[in-house]
């Protein structure tokens, strides 16, 4: 019998001020699409990042901007949109507390998380 395959759902990062899906972060959410595959039935959250530059309410709407573009993206993969949350974090809970480009790169970006 074979052992299940375990798919790892990989963040996807954006440009400044875009919510626009990259070429390289379209592969990775090609790669992410196969988690549907292994867990048929489970859903996920595409959560939104920004980094910490711009108002608080500036940021909410891109970050959401951005886990709407990254769900868009997998339901045209052919992902059922009910299967996928959205939520807007915008600077909140940044992964890298820097204050330069470096880690402004890395916070600017949509995170997957499987739902219970």
């Amino acid at each position: 019998v074979a052992a299940p395959v375990s798919v790892v759902l990989k963040d996807i990062n954006f440009d400044f001020d875009k919510y626009v899906i990259r070429p390289g972060d379209a592969e990775i959410l090609k790669q992410n699409r196969e988690w549907f595959s292994a867990n048929a039935g489970k859903k996920m959250r595409i959560e939104g990042y920004c980094d910490e530059r711009g108002t608080v309410e500036y940021n909410l709407v891109l970050g959401q901007k951005r886990a709407d573009s990254a769900k868009a993206y997998l339901v045209n993969l052919g992902v059922d949109g009910k299967q996928i949350k959205t939520v807007s974090y915008g600077k909140e809970k940044p992964i890298d507390p820097g204050h330069n480009e470096a880690a402004w790169a890395k916070n600017r970006r949509a995170h997957f998380s499987p739902l219970p």
